[in-house]
């Protein structure tokens, strides 16, 4: 059963395809500087320069093994300090991080590599280290991202994330794909994935397992964004039209069946 049809790629206006191309473009580079900006955040948090589930079990559910501090310089601030300096903090940190030891061998090292970014007048949003009462709150053991920046980072991450796709999966309803499903689950899958990722985020503080459906849902998330933009980008510039599609003027028809 036949009902509306839609039109390919081919047949659309030259500034149209142009715009759809940039906008792919654009949207590819911004897509691979999220994974970058993934692996910086996360990697390494277990002291394996690899990104695992455990990475992302610390990052969202916490450390109960580790200090905040500990996990930072295991992680991404590992290249802001010599190994030696970091040793050093990691000793004083098992032996129970005392005030006198921090004034003796522990604040000279802050001074000289951390105070420069983390002092209010610097970045208001990154910790005070210039005391032993700044330090102190990150020498507590490490409970992850609490529920306010959670649902601050959810709610910027929802909201942009659906623009993504639903600008990609509109430009994608112009190529033909068959069976029709599968087109139709491309399209679906990286809105299922996006809830399944942000709730994931908040499971894994009570279950930390859930940290690889953060994996997963990511995985099915670039997959669906990589076939719809190659798809896309293919068929747009590429791909001979089928004869059937050139003598119908590009009108392709949505059909309920897989044929």
């Amino acid at each position: 059963m036949t009902n509306l049809n839609y039109t390919h790629f081919k047949f659309l206006p030259m500034s149209l395809r142009v715009l759809f191309t940039m906008v792919l473009l654009v949207f590819g580079v911004g897509y691979l500087m999220a994974m970058i900006q993934v692996w910086e955040s996360h990697a390494g948090k277990d002291g394996d320069p690899m990104i695992s589930g455990k990475d992302l079990m610390i990052a969202y559910g916490g450390n109960p093994e580790g200090t905040k501090l500990e996990t930072a310089l295991r992680g991404p601030m590992q290249d802001m300090l010599p190994v030696e300096k970091r040793q050093v903090i990691f000793d004083w940190l098992h032996a129970g991080a005392k005030q006198d030891a921090f004034e003796a061998k522990i604040n000279p090292i802050l001074q000289e590599h951390c105070i420069a970014c983390h002092n209010p007048e610097a970045n208001p949003h990154l910790p005070d280290l210039r005391t032993f009462e700044g330090v102190s709150k990150v020498t507590a053991t490490d409970k992850g991202m609490t529920i306010p920046t959670l649902v601050r980072v959810s709610h910027i991450h929802l909201f942009s994330i659906t623009f993504i796709f639903f600008i990609t999966g509109f430009i994608f309803t112009h190529a033909y794909v068959r069976p029709t499903w599968l087109k139709c689950l491309v399209i679906a899958v990286p809105f299922l994935t996006l809830i399944t990722d942000v709730a994931s985020w908040y499971l894994t503080k009570v279950w930390d397992g859930f940290a690889w459906m953060v994996i997963i849902s990511g995985a099915f998330m670039g997959m669906s964004f990589a076939f719809m933009w190659i798809m896309s980008m293919w068929q747009m510039w590429f791909w001979k039209v089928p004869a059937d599609i050139s003598e119908n003027n590009g009108k392709i028809p949505c059909v309920h069946s897989d044929n």
